[in-house]
Order: structure tokens, then C-alpha cells, then sequence
């Protein structure tokens, strides 16, 4: 009879960085909900549809707009599944993942301003797009739940959870 090798115990990360991982993934959720609820509750991709295929019916219409929202959904599931394995990885004191969360949410950031900034000059309304006061709402509390993340993850109190281990220490996999 073999016996598995224990599972490695990851040591439990500062209370910083498990609220970073938290606010993260719920940054990911609140956004797909934000984005699923502009999907589902504006005629916009009705009427992109209809524009792309004037001759469809309603019910093939209906079907369409369907298919678009399961994919949507399905695709806002996989976005925060990845979010949330980024966040964990993070919380065991992966560095590259507090980078690739920095850029991620450095990105957001950008975009959300930049387009607070497009809402608020009045150009939106120039080229007629339309953004609901509910999803800006949303767009900002995650800029924020963003924001606090980056804040949170470059604490000096919580550099040495992303240190690596000294070169003695590593582990080494034998070559086969």
C-alpha cells in the first residue's frame, strides 16, 4: 500500500492580503453582475441584432438573445474563477500573482476613469451611448474594491509574505 505525500501546508497569509484576496474576487462578481444586468436589462443587444439581421423573426430573435446571455454568463463564470485562483495564489504568497493583480487592476482602474471621464465631458452622449447611472454606480465601487486591493497588496507589512525563499530552501524537482 503507497502512501500520498501530505499536502504542503500553506502558512495563512496576513489579514491584509486574505481582505486583498476577498475584495478581489468580489470586485470580479460585482463587475459580471454589473455586465450581466446592463446585458440583460437594456435593448441595446436587441437592437444590435436586429440591425445585423433585419429578416430574423422574434422568436429567432428571442433564441439569439438567449444564446448571447448564456455565453455571457458562462464567460463572467470563467473570468471570476480565474480572478479567484489569481487571488488565492496570491494569499499563499505568489508574487507573480500580486503582479498580474496589480496589472489587472491597475487596467481597470485606467478604464474606469477614462471612462467616468467620457460619461461626464458629455461625449458619450455626443456619439449617443447611454450608460445607466446603476452600472456606473457599480463602476465605480469596483474601481474602488480595485483600487483598495493595489493598496492593500503593497503594504510594507506584508512585503515579506512575497518574498521567495532563500536559494538553500527551494525546492527542487530530481530530472527524470
Amino acid at each position: 500500500m503507497t502512501t500520498r505525500p501530505a499536502k504542503a501546508e500553506h502558512p495563512q497569509p496576513p489579514k491584509l492580503v486574505d481582505l486583498a484576496r476577498w475584495l478581489w474576487i468580489g470586485s470580479a462578481v460585482l463587475g459580471s453582475v454589473a455586465f450581466l444586468l446592463e446585458l440583460t436589462s437594456s435593448d441595446l443587444l436587441l437592437d444590435e441584432l436586429r440591425k445585423a439581421q433585419p429578416d430574423l423573426g422574434q422568436s429567432e430573435l428571442d433564441g439569439a438573445m438567449s444564446a448571447a446571455v448564456m455565453f455571457s454568463l458562462l464567460a463572467c463564470g470563467v473570468l471570476v474563477l480565474i480572478h479567484a485562483t489569481i487571488a488565492n495564489r496570491m494569499a499563499r504568497g505568489r508574487n507573480w500573482a500580486r503582479i498580474l493583480i496589480t496589472v489587472f487592476g491597475a487596467g481597470g482602474i485606467i478604464i474606469g476613469l477614462m471612462r467616468l471621464l467620457v460619461v461626464v465631458s458629455g461625449l458619450a452622449s455626443a456619439f449617443e451611448q447611454t450608460v445607466s447611472p446603476v452600472n456606473l454606480a457599480f463602476s465605480l465601487v469596483t474601481m474602488a474594491m480595485d483600487a483598495a486591493v493595489l493598496v492593500l497588496v503593497f503594504q510594507p507589512s506584508v512585503a515579506g509574505h512575497f518574498r521567495s525563499a532563500p536559494v538553500g530552501q527551494q525546492t527542487t524537482t530530481p530530472s527524470s
